[in-house]
């Protein structure tokens, strides 16, 4: 089978930089199917001269770069402008049993590729567009005039689209027009052995600015503003003194939001938290669980997730989250057992919930406790099953 994946590189690093995104989920997903013994193409745009036109990841799993635009990292408003080149490129690879692509752009690339070989198409879309003139929560904001009719486009004439929430099949659904009867709902699943409670005697991951008295928590994700960081940093503004962590910020911008570290960088001096909010830049995965682990609770203030693979991960590592009440992310904490949801974006909201969680470390513990048998329901080798249930209905022969 062939995973298209032409925004971005699965073979970046996975860290913070892309916390809860479609390198991870992609990735995992490749390794689970091999161990299942099927074999899986990763095929992805050259971002580097340097990258490999083809290497074994593992044994099963390949990883095929294509040229498509200039050799360099591009923000994703600009690389659906190589679409055309991409899909000539793929169209040389293969035979493939089924396509499954990642994103949008893969699937417009993908699309006339799978039906000129007579082969099955699959997509995942990992984020929807919010409609022209949509509040933010709706979505992601479009990065170009073509993504949304990109997205209907994949939604509709794909023969499965595989989500990875109600909450994203809802969206899928409602906004792009996809077919109910050819949605198929897969949960991400979680490296357990990777993000793990902190072990008896095992050091702390330490903050640059030191842990202090009080611990920290820790924000993870891409820096822009879906992800919703100055909230986070509103919301530990408000808090006590007495009992306020330090705030722990791990990841980077994008570049089509390069300037929004700059933007969180003064609100932090305007809110005089300077010297509680560190940032940490992106993380390695390794590095990452270690963070979490280490920490009392994990922020997810994001407008709108399909899932939320970061609170999934935090408590794996037995730590309970915070997090907004939007998309997916009402499915991947239970809330009031593995942690909270908090409905109003209102930083006084968010504050009253951290201050209660704080003051009380009986029930912070019950949580992390619980978060990590929550969080053991979630397991990868379970989704690729699934995924190769929803490969082999596709291909079986036709009557």
């Amino acid at each position: 089978m062939c995973f298209v994946s032409m925004h971005t590189s699965p073979t970046s690093s996975p860290g913070t930089g892309d916390a809860g995104g479609m390198n991870v989920v992609e990735l995992a997903e490749a390794f689970a199917l091999a161990r299942l013994g099927h074999h899986v193409e990763l095929v992805t745009r050259r971002s580097s001269p340097t990258d490999e036109a083809c290497r074994e990841l593992v044994p099963g799993v390949i990883l095929r770069h294509l040229d498509a635009g200039p050799p360099a990292p591009l923000p994703k408003s600009l690389i659906d402008d190589h679409i055309d080149q991409f899909s000539a490129g793929l169209a040389e690879l293969g035979p493939y049993d089924v396509y499954h692509s990642h994103h949008w752009m893969s699937g417009v690339a993908a699309l006339p590729v799978a039906a000129a070989a007579g082969v099955r198409h699959v997509q995942s879309f990992h984020s929807v567009a919010a409609l022209p003139g949509a509040a933010l929560d709706a979505g992601e904001p479009a990065e170009s005039p073509r993504r949304v009719p990109g997205e209907a486009l994949v939604a509709r004439r794909s023969d499965a689209v595989v989500a990875i929430s109600a909450a994203e099949a809802r969206t899928v659904i409602e906004r792009c027009g996809a077919d109910p009867q050819r949605v198929r709902i897969i949960s991400p699943g979680v490296d357990h052995e990777l993000f793990r409670p902190l072990r008896p005697g095992e050091p702390s991951w330490r903050p640059p600015g030191g842990v202090g008295s009080n611990g920290f928590l820790a924000f993870a994700g891409r820096l822009q503003p879906l992800k919703g960081a100055d909230l986070a940093i509103t919301a530990l503004a408000g808090l006590d003194p007495q009992l306020r962590p330090r705030l722990v910020v791990a990841g980077d911008a994008s570049q089509d939001f390069a300037d929004y570290p700059a933007q969180l960088r003064r609100l932090v001096d305007e809110a005089g938290l300077a010297d509680d909010v560190d940032f940490c830049g992106p993380l390695s995965r390794p590095e990452l669980a270690h963070l979490l682990r280490s920490s009392r609770l994990a922020l997810v203030p994001s407008h709108s997730e399909t899932f939320g693979l970061i609170a999934l991960e935090a408590q794996s590592s037995g730590v309970p989250v915070v997090a907004a009440c939007a998309g997916g992310l009402r499915e991947a904490v239970a809330h009031g057992e593995t942690g909270y949801l908090v409905e109003s974006r209102d930083p006084l909201a968010w504050t009253a919930v951290l201050q209660t969680l704080l003051a009380d470390p009986v029930t912070l513990s019950r949580l992390g406790t619980v978060a990590r048998v929550y969080a053991r329901h979630f397991d990868w080798v379970w989704t690729a099953r699934r995924l190769a249930a929803c490969y082999a209905e596709l291909t079986e022969p036709r009557p």
